[in-house]
């Protein structure tokens, strides 16, 4: 079992700037992370055709920390002698498909700092050679541990109660979008898709691109699709500056701000989509053939299987009409769960369970968060832990799952570690395996 300074679960976006972020400052620290997919990857099933990203490119895994780094995307354009190709591209922001080239480029550069195909199913204290740490088990039996542990595990997808039961290969979430297209056996017919976030537009019309002769119908709780907003003034929320500001409000102010922000990143999409999804609308209707459809006002109480079909019950949300439909997928384009006590959360990450003794949570139920993202533990002698983009309850819209501040905190959790943990440079040790 090796003992590791920095043990990281996840070697997603967050903790591959933390592992940049440590070889570039803190080279003597021996980090290590546990990744369960079998090599780097970013929103593998969302990378559609077109599809661009949703923040500068410069607010990649490392500029804003250092610009000189040679892990930033424009160096990595550079080096794959494209950069001035780039450059010319009549778009605003790069296609997804190449920003998650850029990630697994620089994946592959740190994949020494991780044990990929490693799926962590238990975490728990313990003590090696009397130092006190924390032992992550994997679903194959190996056990690592890590004297601080960092979790930038993601957040867990927000799958509505009415669907819970029925997922599976006709019913799915849309981070298994295309994985689940891929094993289709035949074209569907009639497809719903439920939300109005950026992902719930681009997947309609992905699926009206791949099924043309497919009905598609996409059902919204809100009256339509909203446009984001991309204030310059709304954008400063993605600032270190706000970020701050946020973490030292009220809870009450701090659901203040939520509802004023929540329009630059959840349940609206980007102007492009929505027009052209608009135009095929009206497109269809002049050709007297309408496939596509934005059903607002609809809530989805009921999903069962019905034989080989989907069978829906919706309630219109003003008059309480209650509906059918009957489709042959369902893609719940619905985002994620935060942190907290909400019915919608989750109080802690689900990995944090075995060390659930040690966490310790705030006056409304929220889990205690130091402002260098480290938790604040029932135990003063805990071994550190710490949150990567994790904590949009505590820290605001900049842990939402954007890049936009992912290198500023990586930058900030170094440095909690740095001034937290006392640390001093010890030698990698190996220890025998214990029994899982």
């Amino acid at each position: 079992m090796h003992v590791y300074d920095i043990l990281g679960i996840g070697f997603g976006p967050a903790n591959l700037a933390l592992a940049i972020a440590l070889e570039e400052t803190l080279p003597e620290v021996n980090a290590h992370f546990l990744e369960a997919k079998q090599a780097p990857a970013w929103q593998d099933g969302m990378l559609l055709p077109g599809s661009n990203i949703q923040n500068h490119p410069v607010r990649d895994l490392v500029t804003l920390r250092n610009p000189r780094s040679r892990y930033s995307f424009i160096n990595y354009l550079f080096e794959e002698e494209r950069l001035i190709e780039h450059l010319n591209l009549p778009v605003e922001f790069p296609l997804r498909k190449e920003y998650a080239q850029y990630f697994a480029w620089v994946g592959r550069h740190f994949a020494h700092y991780a044990d990929f195909g490693s799926r962590v199913v238990k975490i728990e204290p313990d003590q090696v050679q009397g130092d006190p740490c924390y032992v992550a088990t994997t679903a194959a039996g190996r056990r690592f541990a890590g004297r601080a542990l960092v979790a930038g595990t993601g957040r867990t997808p927000h799958v509505p109660e009415p669907f819970a039961a029925a997922l599976g290969p006709q019913v799915f979430h849309l981070t298994d979008y295309l994985p689940r297209l891929a094993a289709l056996s035949a074209s569907p017919e009639r497809i719903a898709v439920i939300g109005g976030s950026q992902s719930a537009v681009e997947i309609v019309l992905d699926l009206a691109r791949r099924f043309p002769d497919a009905e598609i119908v996409n059902y919204l709780r809100a009256f339509g699709l909203r446009l984001k907003d991309t204030s310059p003034f709304s954008e400063e929320g993605y600032f270190p500056g706000f970020t701050k500001y946020y973490y030292g409000a009220s809870r009450e102010r701090k659901r203040s701000l939520d509802s004023y922000l929540r329009l630059t990143n959840y349940s609206s999409a980007d102007a492009d989509v929505l027009h052209e999804l608009y135009l095929l609308i009206y497109e269809q209707r002049l050709d007297g053939r309408q496939r596509v459809r934005v059903q607002g006002n609809r809530q989805v109480i009921d999903a069962s299987l019905a034989g080989s079909r989907i069978s829906l019950v919706l309630a219109e949300t003003n008059y309480g009409d209650i509906e059918h439909d009957e489709v042959d997928l369902v893609v719940v384009a619905t985002g994620f769960r935060d942190l907290g006590p909400q019915p919608n959360q989750e109080p802690y990450p689900a990995l944090l369970t075995g060390l659930r003794d040690l966490l310790t949570f705030d006056q409304d139920g929220y889990l205690a968060i130091n402002e260098d993202y480290s938790l604040i533990t029932a135990s003063a002698d805990a071994p550190l832990i710490f949150l990567n983009g994790l904590c949009e309850s505590s820290h605001g819209i900049g842990d939402s799952g954007s890049f936009s501040l992912l290198s500023l905190r990586a930058a900030t959790i170094a440095g909690g570690y740095l001034a937290r943990s006392g640390y001093q440079p010890m030698p990698l040790r190996e220890m025998e395996d214990s029994p899982a």
